[in-house]
């Protein structure tokens, strides 16, 4: 801070500094970077409130101060304990004030001294120290001399270094004999750090003090030789750079002469010559031109023009007006559409639904479809099939694992590294701006401390939105609305409701076993032969051999396993016949355990026979439809409920409504509701798997009620529906998967929810034929059917009832 000439606004006080005997009591200030030693000189800017008052009580005064160095020079207000004990006695030689109210104070150190009390700390410190008196010179021998000589030689070459030695200051480093004194002159000038001056200034030998500076000068001068050699080389590359940038310019003025082009100017004039093809919209093309202009003002090889030439080859590169013509025939699309894939009528009738409509008004604002469904069923591939359709590009990306926003919506330029998002980065790698652009594993999107990328999707997938997305990186404007956007996913739970909103959703179920031998024998078994290099004639794969594979090597909605497993059987023929087998290999039901190996997955593997307190219930996941078991096993005990198997909140609630309607059959039945020196145990297998949902209320409430009476439930009967308190039957969800589950598990009957009854028209003839479905209305009707013996226990409570009502009549009777 410089000291102002304007005398309105400064106070100056500079009088002669009288030379008076040091007092044993002064004001202590405390210095932060800086330890002043003896016979320095040294210009303080203080402004903290104690050490204003110190310096002012110290002019009222004799102007002495105690200066001592604070061990954190962070600290605004430190105590005593963070104040070093050791310091110098200066006397204040002038002092200015400042317009803000800080004071400019120029002090000399006199003499060093230790604190040994502190009297008082406000407003200032008042300290009592005791001075440390100089040791007398020692006699200077060889090795004194040397030692000083040295710190001589290392001093001047510092200064040498930074261009600050003169004769002036040789000679003040000669005329001092004292080696203290030399020490502290050298100490006082290094950039040491507070801890090494107060090692310094606390040593009172002075040889030895000599000695510690000379180890800190050596230091500093070999880092000081470093930062030359450093200065002079960043000097030297700079002289060079503008020498080679006067030679290219030298050899563009030449090239001009002679009519040859130069690089720089054939770049600029292509890069003109590219946006003009481009076709851009007109604020893109203003946008491109002014960057180029910028381009052309730079020197090619600096940083900043890299960064421009890759926006500039994203600009001209992305399809702003290039698209492909749709071919909307509507009967090749149904063709198309039937020869990729097998059955999926429903969804088959609303894609040429769509393309008949983008037919009838080519620009009307299209639906974003999005197939949910099981792995394996066809989503990603019936995205492919459209696109053939059309006759339009395709392009697929997979959303699965993103977690930053900065995927979808690209980076800033500002960012090393940067590039557009992976939509237009799509648009780029296909060349048009209306391709089918598939967005696989949209339920499997994250989020983290970098954004969330669905709700970067959100402007991406709206239809009146989109004609003008904006990536981060482009920071223009591109027209999204003729672009077809197709999402996958294989669960709705997991997807944000306002993108859910944007989206019609298709739901794809998982395939019955005809559909599965349908689609091996016409797709998968025809590629499998194809892509492992064999013939039709080298493969005769039965019917019953694939209806095996199909049962007992895979357990799945789709068919993706059940490719694989034919692909292993390709791949073991392929080696015979590269091993020079003759004729073809025909693979049977006997001889199929060759190929693949013991069964996987035996047909009816789980089904139990008809046991007390196991009934079986019908579960959907994300992989399709499942057989579910339950449990329950009736304990001596104290009337405690439990309840195992991971099972959520939604399904524990089912278990206590099951409990209370049993009670309540039981009563309405004669049956003496005894539980209280009782435990039931609930269990649902597959402990490792969560399970949640109402959809088992019926199966659990059969499984207790067979277990409190002792019979049986059949074990070809499955169930699903939710129960209520009163024994009512609600509809579920996932009808047509639990149905091909149930087929798996080889059940012959399935019960259902009255309301589901209309659901029955999705589920295949094939299904329907094996399988028996019976709508039921109330958990009556549900125990009636599973409960083997129910009857009995019917004519037994009929029993029971006429016994005591004849009871009753014989007493009123007497």
């Amino acid at each position: 801070m410089a000291v102002t000439d304007k005398d309105d606004l400064i106070n100056l006080i500079e009088e002669d500094v009288p030379d008076n005997e040091i007092p044993e009591i002064l004001p202590l200030m405390p210095v932060r970077d800086v330890v002043i030693f003896n016979d320095m000189l040294l210009p303080l800017f203080i402004g903290r409130d104690k050490s204003v008052r110190a310096v002012e009580h110290a002019l009222e005064e004799d102007r002495f101060i105690f200066l001592a160095a604070q061990k954190d020079p962070v600290d605004e207000d430190p105590e005593s304990e963070e104040i070093f004990t050791v310091g110098t006695v200066g006397k204040v030689l002038r002092m200015v004030k400042l317009p803000d109210g800080k004071i400019k104070a120029l002090v000399q150190g006199m003499a060093k001294g230790r604190v040994l009390d502190y009297i008082e700390d406000k407003p200032f410190f008042k300290v009592k120290f005791e001075q440390i008196e100089e040791a007398e010179n020692p006699d200077v021998d060889v090795n004194t001399e040397a030692l000083m000589r040295n710190v001589r030689e290392q001093s001047e070459k510092i200064l040498s270094l930074k261009g600050e030695l003169s004769t002036e200051v040789s000679a003040v480093l000669e005329s001092i004999e004292s080696p203290g004194k030399l020490a502290d002159l050298v100490a006082s000038n290094l950039r040491l750090r507070v801890e090494e001056a107060q090692q310094v200034l606390e040593c009172m030998d002075q040889v030895e003090r000599l000695t510690k500076v000379y180890g800190f000068l050596s230091r500093e001068v070999e880092l000081s030789t470093v930062q030359a050699k450093i200065q002079t080389d960043v000097r030297d590359e700079i002289s060079k750079t503008q020498r080679d940038y006067y030679l290219r310019e030298q050899v563009r003025a030449i090239n001009r002469e002679l009519g040859e082009q130069d690089d720089k100017v054939a770049e600029l004039t292509e890069y003109k010559e590219s946006i003009a093809r481009a076709k851009m919209p007109d604020v893109a093309e203003k946008e491109a031109l002014k960057q180029l202009k910028r381009l052309g003002q730079m020197h090619p090889d600096s940083s900043e023009s890299s960064v421009i030439r890759t926006y500039l080859d994203w600009l001209v590169e992305l399809p702003w007006s290039v698209g492909t013509k749709d071919h909307l025939n509507i009967k090749r699309a149904a063709k198309v559409l039937d020869e990729e894939h097998y059955g999926l009528e429903k969804v088959k009738e609303r894609i040429l639904e769509f393309l008949s409509v983008r037919k009838l008004n080519p620009d009307v604002k299209g639906s974003i479809l999005c197939f949910v469904g099981p792995p394996g069923v066809g989503k990603t591939s019936l995205g492919k099939a459209i696109a053939a359709a059309m006759k339009r590009e395709f392009v697929r990306i997979s959303l699965g694992g993103i977690r930053d926003e900065a995927e979808i919506r690209g980076h800033r330029r500002t960012y090393i590294g940067a590039l557009p998002g992976r939509i237009i980065q799509g648009l780029k790698q296909c060349g048009s701006n209306n391709p089918v652009f598939m967005m696989d594993e949209v339920d499997k999107l994250g989020s983290d401390y970098k954004g969330d990328p669905s709700s970067a999707l959100l402007e991406a997938l709206d239809p009146e939105q989109n004609s003008e997305f904006s990536d981060h990186y482009l920071n223009l404007a591109f027209d999204l609305s003729k672009v077809m956007f197709i999402l996958t996913a294989n669960q709705l739970e997991t997807i944000p409701s306002a993108l859910l909103d944007r989206m019609e959703v298709i739901y794809l179920s998982g395939y019955s076993h005809e559909e599965k031998r349908a689609i091996a024998e016409s797709y998968l078994l025809p590629r499998q032969i194809k892509e492992n290099g064999l013939k039709k004639r080298h493969i005769q794969l039965s019917s019953g051999a694939m209806d095996d594979i199909i049962q007992n090597f895979t357990l799945e909605a789709g068919v993706r396993n059940l490719e694989r497993e034919l692909g292993s059987v390709c791949r073991k023929v392929a080696r015979k016949v590269a091993e020079g087998a003759k004729g073809g290999q025909r693979v049977s039901r006997a001889n199929l355990e060759k190929y693949l190996g013991p069964p996987k997955y035996l047909s009816e593997m789980d089904k139990e026979e008809s046991q007390v307190g196991l009934s079986t219930g019908l579960a959907w996941t994300q992989v399709g439809g499942e057989v579910l078991y339950v449990e329950t096993s009736i304990i001596p005990g104290k009337g405690e409920l439990i309840v195992t198997g991971q099972l959520g909140e939604v399904m524990q609630e089912s278990v206590k409504a099951a409990m209370s309607y049993t009670r309540h059959a039981l009563a309405g039945l004669g049956f003496k509701d005894s539980f209280d020196d009782l435990d039931i145990h609930i269990h649902v297998p597959d402990g490792a798997t969560p399970k949640d949902g109402p959809s088992a209320g019926i199966a659990i409430a059969t499984s207790l009620f067979s277990a409190v009476v002792n019979k049986p439930v059949s074990c070809d009967v499955a169930m699903t529906g939710e129960i209520t308190l009163r024994g009512r039957v609600l509809p579920i969800g996932g009808l047509k998967e639990k149905a091909l589950g149930a087929l798996r598990g080889g059940i012959k009957t399935v019960l259902l929810p009255v309301k589901n009854s209309k659901d029955l028209a999705e589920i295949p003839q094939s299904v329907k034929k094996r399988i028996s479905f019976v709508p039921v209305r109330h958990l009556d009707d549900v125990l009636k059917i599973a409960i083997e013996g129910f009857d009995e226990l019917e004519a037994e409570a009929a029993r029971l009832k006429e016994e005591a009502a004849a009871s009753a009549e014989k007493k009123e009777t007497s």
